[in-house]
């Protein structure tokens, strides 16, 4: 039996999605594989944006780690904030 999403615009099979899926998730994988785990405020500002790294930390979706001397951040969750679609009218 087959099974079907449907979604506004098309219906899709259930294979088809989930293939869809994982494509996009090894994809995501290999251009995250080099990533550092933290990268210094510095690094973060030039490659996401200090105008970026400064909303985000604002609007507390992502909190900064204090090192001696440094303020790194965690990769994981500016790649995050980079994917995500951002509402620049919130408050």
């Amino acid at each position: 039996m087959m099974q079907f999403l449907e979604f506004p615009d098309k219906c899709v099979s259930y294979t088809t999605f989930l293939n869809d899926v994982a494509a996009r998730i090894v994809r995501l994988l290999k251009d995250d594989r080099n990533d550092p785990e933290y990268i210094s405020q510095r690094k973060a500002f030039e490659i996401f944006g200090r105008r970026n790294v400064e909303r985000w930390r604002k609007l507390k979706r992502i909190t900064p780690i204090k090192r001696p001397g440094k303020l790194e951040y965690l990769m994981a969750d500016l790649r995050l904030q980079q994917r995500t679609q951002q509402d620049y009218l919130e408050p």
